[in-house]
């Protein structure tokens, strides 16, 4: 999965990931829909949005990714119906309530240090596997994700990983 934070990005990025998350924290909810618009309008591969449900609505796009703090799923669930819900956890509790109130995957980390969340300790790959063990939905590694550790998010038994920095 691609984080990205414009549709331009987005489109760079689509060629080299199997989903693109736009995730724009900056900017308003009305530039917001104007680049999911275009996003989903044009990308080869399914678009999720970071948080915005309405902007999911009003764009087309695939889906939701929810903060740990954001909206519960169920209510995620209750607006876009059969779209593709995740939930963005940092613990083994977490991601079993996202799983519990209906997520279609999770988002584990940071596994790696990584800029995008200075002063936030990575958690590791041994807290990666306890959470790809004790859920059955689709767990992604984020956080300091390299092509160097694909083996090693692997082994732990994630399904795939997120990424800012890989796709840029």
């Amino acid at each position: 999965m691609a984080v990205v934070a414009t549709a331009r990005e987005g489109l760079r990025a689509a060629s080299r990931a199997t989903v693109i998350q736009l995730r724009s924290p900056g900017i308003t909810a009305r530039e917001l829909e104007a680049e999911a618009i275009e996003l989903v309008g044009a990308s080869p591969v399914p678009v999720l949005i970071n948080s915005r449900c309405d902007i999911v609505l009003t764009s087309g796009a695939a889906g939701v990714n929810l903060p740990e703090r954001d909206i519960a799923v169920q209510d995620a669930r209750a607006l876009l119906g059969q779209r593709l819900i995740g939930r963005s956890v940092h613990s083994l509790q977490s991601a079993v309530e996202a799983e519990r109130d209906g997520a279609d995957f999770v988002i584990f980390g940071p596994v790696w240090p990584t800029e995008s969340h200075t002063g936030t300790p990575p958690l590791g790959l041994d807290a990666l596997a306890a959470v790809a063990r004790a859920v059955r939905i689709p767990v992604l590694a984020i956080g300091g994700v390299t092509e160097d550790r694909i083996a090693q998010w692997e082994a732990a038994g994630a399904a795939g990983y997120a990424a800012i920095r890989l796709f840029q």
